[in-house]
């Protein structure tokens, strides 16, 4: 499962991005996030320029050096390729089910982390 990512680097530079992602997910699993387990929970970076290669390896570097997470990252960085979105009933999954479990017990302590909670 995969999120794409539109962003304006005027505004938002990549490394900022991707700090974000790290925030947002274990990346020392291999194919697993929390209790959903295959490779497409694998956690990836797809990126579109030589320049986002760069940029992506050089935060995954300093964050395994830093040691800022219990385990080696193996979060993958390949080139992207064609995005397909998902099914509709996958499309804003936590605006129309906030109440649901998911939601509450994973989602909710994700968007507090980053100071989105409502």
């Amino acid at each position: 499962e995969v999120v794409q990512v539109t962003f304006d680097p005027q505004v938002i530079e990549f490394a900022a991005v991707l700090e974000h992602f790290w925030k947002l997910h274990d990346p020392t699993t291999l194919n697993q996030q929390g209790y959903d387990v295959g490779t497409q929970y694998r956690s990836a970076i797809f990126y579109h320029s030589p320049e986002q290669l760069a940029i992506a390896e050089k935060s995954k570097k300093a964050k395994d050096e830093k040691g800022v997470f219990s385990g080696p990252i193996v979060t993958e960085i390949t080139k992207a390729v064609t995005f397909y979105a998902a099914e509709d009933y996958h499309q804003d999954y936590y605006r129309n089910n906030k109440d649901a479990r998911y939601c509450r017990m994973i989602i909710n302590p994700k968007l507090k982390k980053l100071g989105l909670d409502e």
